[in-house]
């Protein structure tokens, strides 16, 4: 068995595309259209194919909104420089809704941003 992605269903595909690539600095590996089944998905990831671990945006002709639920939790992130990365995602006008800080009960330092669909993404400074 070998990990290859995870879908998160998105309200405007190319502004994901634009967060997830010039925001968190991943690479846009593909985007497909299927007019029959009335969706786009697009694959990004810090590798150079559908063989490194991914993320799939899912875009549903048509839909524009959705709950996210209480059962999905986070995407998690490792960046060497934590307090770089939120600024980074402020400047380009991403939101920022835990600063850089030590997690709850231990030491390793996190900070949480959040996607323009919702989605919390944990950074974690290694």
């Amino acid at each position: 068995m070998k990990y290859l992605h995870t879908m998160i269903r998105v309200n405007n595909l190319d502004e994901s595309i634009n967060f997830y690539t010039k925001v968190l600095g991943m690479n846009l590996l593909s985007k497909e259209d299927y007019p029959d089944g009335e969706f786009t998905l697009a694959f990004l990831s810090y590798g150079k194919t559908k063989q490194d671990p991914c993320i799939e945006l899912t875009y549903n002709y048509g839909k524009h909104s959705y709950e996210l639920g209480n059962a999905f939790g986070h995407i998690a992130l490792g960046t060497e420089d934590i307090k770089g990365a939120c600024e980074k995602v402020r400047t380009m006008g991403g939101k920022v809704v835990r600063e850089p800080g030590p997690m709850k009960h231990g030491t390793t330092v996190i900070a949480f941003v959040e996607d323009p669909n919702g989605y919390k993404i944990e950074l974690i400074q290694h």
